[in-house]
């Protein structure tokens, strides 16, 4: 029986870099994947929807084409946007095993199962040893009670990417969080009907600001979007003419197919989790500590399967704690609000750390400072000037609380506050660093100047020389 020092039970973005952060530090390791290699993110997730979403903004820009002296208006076609999205996947998809195979990672193609606390059984046909095992399997499409997958007719998001898209104009959408928000805005560019039903409004549920809505809102119904809230369908019914969709309050819809945002669940079907003593709640989340061990110590759970915010950056984090904790036991404490988090639809929404209202909740007294992209040069000239930059810090202290960014290219604006965030000269950073100018990051450093004006953080904020 084969034995490493590692085990990674699943290949989606925490398992891949889990493996890859492993190998790279010298441990031996190995990854078990049942489906395809990247799991849902690279495959039918995050990266072929960001490629939709390219799609999807281009399209949006016709309203500026003709007064920049570009004639003609674009139009998209869903079934050759998913063509292209299938060609990015396959070669993303072909340098990842590449990669892995170059370090030296040793892959296994099967549905992993535990026997006991060290050993994995692939397929149950093979076994393998691990000293420490990492559980990533992600997670799978909720299904609520009145609704079954039908091919071309109900569909997951999963589905819209595994296979080309059903004949048929007009779409219904149910769901108001991260994915209903965002199949909004790409299905209807990609030239859709989208018929949106949800109980909330758009990322109600959301931690993002009023202002972050608002322009949310704004930008969905400028681009001819709007969810039909209070009124989420409690059933579907195949008909002659597609598919019905009945409403809590006696209305109905008939669309060509159903596309299904209602959320995800942990998956660990198949993981026999009994066999290594490990526990998991009553959502299905693997239960983990703040160092992603499980009740079992050399078992660890990341991403999806023991991350509530279920997303593919906080998988990657995850990784990155759970390879430092089995190096350098009790070494790293995973911390979501560090974490960026982010949304692409009719205008990219981006936040980390705390909103003003969890601050108070934690007895803190936010001091917030605002700089909006109306005036920035750099969006004047991209035509794109809605959002802005807003930072939140501790009234007494200075400390960086949070933050977030509205607007375009919010994706990498991001990362300037990421890699200050929990520093406590986060600000004094922010302020005393050199910008390219005209850009869209300009803001950051008004924000934060801005803050310190407005709430007499001056000292905080500009005093003393950066180190």
């Amino acid at each position: 029986m084969q034995e490493f020092d590692l085990i990674v039970i699943g290949s989606g973005p925490g398992g891949y870099r889990a493996a890859v952060l492993a190998a790279l530090r010298g441990l031996s390791a190995a990854i078990i994947e049942k489906a395809d290699w990247g799991g849902c993110c690279l495959n039918r997730g995050c990266v072929p929807k960001k490629d939709w979403h390219h799609t999807a903004k281009l399209v949006a820009g016709n309203e500026y084409y003709a007064k920049r002296g570009i004639r003609g208006a674009l139009t998209a076609d869903l079934n050759e946007a998913w063509a292209h999205q299938h060609e990015v996947v396959k070669t993303v998809r072909d340098s990842y095993v590449d990669y892995m195979k170059r370090l030296g990672i040793a892959s296994f193609t099967g549905t992993g199962s535990f026997t006991d606390a060290h050993t994995v059984s692939i397929d149950g046909k093979e076994a393998i040893q691990g000293k420490h095992i990492i559980i990533a399997t992600g997670s799978s499409p909720f299904i609520p009670e009145g609704f079954e997958r039908v091919p071309g007719r109900v569909l997951t998001t999963d589905d819209l990417f595994d296979n080309p898209p059903p004949a048929g104009k007009r779409v219904g959408l149910i769901g108001s969080g991260v994915i209903g928000t965002e199949f909004a805005f790409i299905l209807s560019k990609m030239g859709k009907e989208v018929v949106w039903r949800s109980n909330a409004k758009p990322l109600g549920n959301s931690s993002f600001s009023q202002p972050a809505l608002k322009l949310l809102s704004d930008a969905l119904k400028k681009n001819g979007i709007e969810a039909r809230t209070g009124c989420r369908p409690h059933c579907a019914e195949i008909v002659p003419e597609g598919v019905k969709l009945s409403m809590q309050d006696g209305s109905s819809d008939v669309v060509d197919w159903l596309v299904l945002g209602t959320g995800r669940r942990p998956h660990t079907d198949g993981l026999n989790l009994a066999a290594a003593g490990v526990t998991a709640d009553s959502k299905g989340f693997v239960k983990v500590n703040d160092r992603l061990q499980t009740n079992v110590p050399h078992i660890y759970a990341i991403g999806d399967v023991a991350n509530t915010h279920m997303t593919a950056n906080h998988a990657l984090a995850d990784a990155a704690v759970a390879v430092s904790n089995i190096i350098e036991p009790g070494s790293r404490r995973q911390n979501n609000k560090a974490v960026p988090q982010l949304i692409y639809s009719a205008i990219e929404l981006g936040m980390i750390g705390m909103s003003e209202e969890e601050a108070e909740d934690e007895g803190l007294e936010p001091a917030t400072g605002f700089a909006a992209f109306e005036s920035n040069p750099r969006a004047l000239g991209q035509d794109d000037v809605e959002g802005f930059v807003r930072v939140i810090a501790d009234m007494d202290s200075g400390e960086l609380l949070g933050a977030e960014v509205i607007g375009a290219e919010a994706g990498e604006l991001i990362h300037l506050i990421a890699q200050q965030y929990g520093k406590e000269d986060a600000l004094r950073q922010f302020a005393q660093m050199f910008y390219n100018h005209p850009a869209r990051s300009e803001e950051l450093q008004n924000a934060t100047e801005t803050l310190a004006n407005k709430w007499g953080l001056a000292e905080q904020v500009f005093g003393g020389a950066a180190d």
